[in-house]
């Protein structure tokens, strides 16, 4: 039978055992590939569900205006959701966030408005800034503020985790995945727990990101806070998507080796996957010592390498970076 529309395509990705690129590591290495997504990543799952509930509570209204702050990814997935619901989108981004994102986003009708990285979220040019500050000015639009919104960790107990524990019959022992918004993360991780708590919930994030050391002390510091190359996870400020109960483990990764390894994964497995997937197979490598030949490991693979042909697989951007010779 067909399918209503595009957002019907939500969900139920594979998850796709690696076979060449895990060898040496013990267990099951497994990886759920979420590039699947109609919108090329995990994050169509959350997006939908913020519209959802947005127009439950009546947030959101028959020809409003769709307002976020997005690397990207989220972006795509209202986008997708704007089109199909007809709403309008405006979403402010980064400059170190991939040409190839903002052309995507502007093909699927969104305005995008870029604003600079290096500067305090709480700054008036900051991307949160600038979205909360349209949202402010435009009559019936909203600010879906993915960080802060719950609907994001939902979207990912009420889908992400169900299909893991289903598709590995149970099996899965370890949860590798990179923290961002703290929605896949968290929201997964939960529902996971909820069915076996000794299953152990790794995140990974890129040095020069905020999380790990708050994980680790409970303090914000932003003297842990450095510039990273990195896309799509790392935070200079903790989300409320957060519930770092139940995560026991951050692994910090550098920006060359999970590069590297994004590489590897499109040559050896034919995984043609983004920036953070790379990153959170690096984790998942140094952390193999902590394995045994019984585990069954679900990596979380977020999005598609479509995304990043101008960076992490164009040689010239690898090596005005020193990632390769």
């Amino acid at each position: 039978m067909w399918l209503n529309n595009v957002l019907e395509t939500i969900g139920n990705t594979p998850i796709i055992r690696l076979n060449k690129i895990s060898e040496g590591i013990p267990g099951t290495i497994l990886a759920k590939v979420d590039y699947f997504n109609p919108g090329n990543s995990i994050k169509d799952r959350m997006a939908l569900k913020m519209v959802e509930v947005a127009e439950a509570e009546g947030k959101l209204k028959p020809g409003g205006t769709i307002i976020e702050c997005t690397s990207g990814n989220t972006g795509m997935g209202l986008a997708l959701a704007a089109v199909v619901k007809g709403y309008k989108c405006i979403f402010t981004t980064t400059d170190k966030q991939s040409k190839e994102k903002m052309d995507i986003l502007r093909a699927v009708g969104a305005e995008v408005i870029v604003c600079p990285t290096n500067v305090a979220p709480e700054d008036p040019a900051s991307y949160y800034s600038v979205a909360r500050k349209l949202a402010s000015e435009i009559p019936n639009s909203y600010f879906f503020n993915q960080y802060d919104n719950l609907a994001n960790r939902q979207a990912h107990y009420e889908t992400t985790g169900p299909e893991i524990w289903r598709q590995t019959e149970g099996k899965i022992t370890h949860l590798v995945c990179t923290a961002g918004t703290g929605g896949t993360i968290t929201g997964t991780a939960k529902y996971l727990k909820e069915q076996n708590p000794t299953i152990q919930v790794w995140a990974i994030d890129p040095i020069g990101s905020l999380l790990t050391h708050y994980f680790q002390t409970g303090e914000v510091d932003m003297a842990y806070v450095k510039p990273y190359i990195a896309e799509g996870f790392g935070e200079d400020f903790v989300p409320a998507n957060y519930d770092m109960s139940v995560i026991d483990h951050f692994e910090q990764v550098a920006d060359k080796e999970g590069a590297l390894m994004t590489r590897r994964l499109a040559k050896e497995e034919g995984l043609f996957c983004g920036y953070s997937a790379g990153s959170c197979f690096q984790g998942l490598t140094q952390l193999k010592d902590k394995l045994k030949p019984t585990d069954v490991v679900v990596c979380i693979f977020h999005d598609h390498g479509s995304r990043y042909v101008g960076k992490v697989y164009n040689d010239d951007w690898m090596r005005s970076k020193g990632f390769i010779d």
